[in-house]
């Protein structure tokens, strides 16, 4: 073990040296494309924050990169990522119709249960087939599993953020919103919401570091995932997934 890590920090430091090179070439800044989903990406006009982003600035540390991060809606981050205005996109799922715009690089971050949320209990989903007849809220562009984003029989009604979605509930708009464990139940508690969870879930895929197929970044996937494997070595990863879990999963 103390080989492996041996290798990879020293195959990190000259990569490093390689992107930085002497005083007068800057450090490598990276732009990061990011919708406010707390708590994986916290991006509220404070510092970012965020399991994800937490994640992702461990990685970068290693690498002595600088990372600037611009918030915008979900779809709104995919289309900044298909124009080439900014390089990553962090926890987003590989889908065949994103490959022309963007490397899937590595699956960097936990899967999430999706987690049906009712008010009414004549809205509580136990298997698939209660969704149909249903209204469900869901996160505009966000996919969630295959079955579910191509079934053109669901009654669908998207929003830019997980609160509105969460309120369109409270209010009726909505019978049912679908979304990953830890930021439904998050936002339930940020807005005092009182929902329930269906018995019927489904697990979440590992989200993914993607890079734009533009961006210079490209050339570092393979530092990228070197630094992730030794964060995951030296237990740095296992501790952020655990702080948050034990934060506010149920």
């Amino acid at each position: 073990m103390r080989v492996l890590v041996a290798v990879l920090l020293a195959a990190i430091t000259l990569s490093a040296g390689a992107q930085q090179g002497t005083e007068t070439v800057p450090a490598l800044t990276v732009a990061v494309g990011a919708n406010h989903a707390p708590p994986y990406r916290i991006i509220d006009g404070g510092p970012a924050t965020g399991l994800y982003v937490e994640i992702f600035e461990e990685i970068t540390n290693r690498l002595g990169w600088k990372t600037h991060y611009r918030e915008a809606p979900f779809r709104r981050v995919l289309k900044m990522v298909q124009q080439g205005e900014v390089d990553i996109m962090l926890g987003v799922l590989k889908t065949p119709d994103r490959d022309d715009d963007m490397t899937f690089v590595t699956p960097a971050f936990p899967s999430d249960r999706r987690l049906f949320l009712y008010m009414d209990n004549s809205n509580r989903i136990e298997r698939y087939a209660d969704l149909y007849g249903k209204t469900i809220g869901v996160l505009e562009s966000y996919s969630y599993f295959k079955r579910f984003d191509n079934d053109g029989q669901l009654r669908k009604e998207s929003a830019p953020r997980y609160e509105n979605l969460m309120l369109m509930m409270e209010q009726g708009r909505v019978d049912v919103v679908v979304a990953p464990e830890l930021i439904g139940l998050y936002v339930l508690e940020q807005l005092g919401l009182k929902a329930d969870v269906s018995p019927f879930f489904v697990p979440g895929e590992r989200p993914w570091i993607a890079v734009a197929k533009t961006s210079p970044v490209l050339e570092y996937s393979d530092d990228i995932r070197a630094a992730l494997k030794l964060i995951e070595t030296e237990g740095i990863y296992e501790d952020l997934v655990l702080k948050y879990m034990d934060q506010y999963a149920q």
